[in-house]
């Protein structure tokens, strides 16, 4: 007897993929065949994936991208996609389809409807996006890597938390050395590709520091390639060692090491952070859909473990004062420490295990 398919369908970016790659290698090693949906930009993010998932390549489109004629034919493109994957449904029988969002998502998830294949979504943000709010009153179930996420009346979530990736779950947890008269370290990030007003910011907020803290202050300053030499020149200038890169391979042990993290509110920042166990002033993407980040951080503002500060309000003043609070009190930033770890779901990828298993079952009693 074949073993059971699970296909997984995500978009082309990686706060969708991501989750996708740990759902697809904990099914692998339970025995399951996986073959991940997804489109040409998603392809560039398939080479974590293990060798034995399955890519395909489907027809989509995004309405949000492209000139007038792009638009026009982007239903085409999506109907094409969802054609192809209603064939491939009905012949290879997959036991369980779970969406991660995104527009390439479309086809595997609306096929599964369309054959009703028991079927999910996984959302990462507090905010539903735009395709898995099409989907949430169609699918079998909807799991939430932010709690609480927004959802439409009548549909109940499920919190399994976000899965992270095995880097990080090396450091799950890692020793929290508070703030003191010794050398400190603090990582900023700004997602993969950097944010330019983190650049502007924290570089002036960090020069305008007490000399107590800034002398002992190391930093990891993530930024994009057009920014990284003002930024290290600033650094240079105020006498600040940073190391500034465009992107770091090493996260997880700089944030490991870090007294402090400043970063957007990304859902996998967030997820990271929330189970390593960091203080972190989290500064959300003001032009992110429906203001999602500001929700990604809810919970750990909620809990004291972070504190927000709004794009429209961030100066170097602001951000410098916040900085001296959490540097300049051991006690309270052990206990944002704390409380972020509190937050963290560790086990969010064995959730998600637990409830394409559970799917499955549910077919097999049918």
């Amino acid at each position: 007897m074949a073993a059971p398919l699970l296909v997984i369908a995500a978009g082309g970016t990686g706060g969708h993929m991501f989750p996708a790659q740990a759902l697809a290698e904990a099914m692998l090693a339970k025995g399951w065949r996986v073959r991940l949906s997804t489109d040409a930009r998603g392809g560039r993010y398939t080479g974590g994936f293990p060798a034995g998932v399955e890519i395909t390549q489907v027809a989509s489109a995004t309405f949000a991208r492209g000139g007038v004629a792009a638009k026009a034919l982007a239903p085409f493109r999506i109907l094409g996609g969802i054609l192809g994957a209603t064939f491939r449904t009905l012949r290879d029988r997959p036991a369980v389809v779970v969406g991660f969002g995104g527009y390439p998502s479309i086809p595997a998830v609306a096929a599964a409807w369309i054959t009703r294949t028991p079927r999910m979504i996984h959302e990462q943000n507090g905010v539903l996006g735009r395709v898995n709010q099409v989907f949430a009153k169609r699918v079998d179930q909807v799991a939430c890597g932010t709690w609480p996420t927004a959802l439409p009346d009548g549909v109940d979530g499920v919190h399994t938390g976000n899965p992270v990736r095995s880097a990080i779950m090396a450091r799950a947890g890692a020793g929290y050395i508070a703030p003191g008269d010794y050398p400190m370290s603090m990582l900023v990030m700004g997602g993969s590709q950097g944010a330019r007003i983190l650049s502007d910011a924290v570089p002036a907020a960090i020069t305008s520091l007490p000399d107590s803290i800034r002398s002992q202050l190391r930093v990891s300053h993530q930024a994009r390639p057009e920014d990284m030499d003002r930024v290290t020149a600033a650094y240079a200038e105020a006498g600040i060692r940073a190391d500034v890169q465009s992107f770091f391979t090493d996260v997880p042990e700089r944030m490991a090491e870090a007294q402090l993290v400043i970063s957007r509110a990304g859902a996998s920042s967030v997820a990271d952070i929330s189970v390593i166990g960091r203080p972190s002033i989290l500064i959300p993407f003001a032009a992110a859909t429906a203001d999602h980040q500001t929700a990604n951080a809810r919970q750990l503002t909620d809990a004291g473990a972070a504190i927000l500060i709004p794009e429209s309000r961030l100066d170097a003043v602001s951000l410098s004062a916040q900085i001296a609070l959490i540097l300049g009190q051991p006690a309270a930033a052990n206990q944002m420490a704390a409380a972020a770890l509190s937050c963290g779901i560790p086990d969010a990828t064995d959730r998600l295990v637990a409830l394409v298993e559970g799917l499955a079952g549910q077919t097999k009693d049918a």
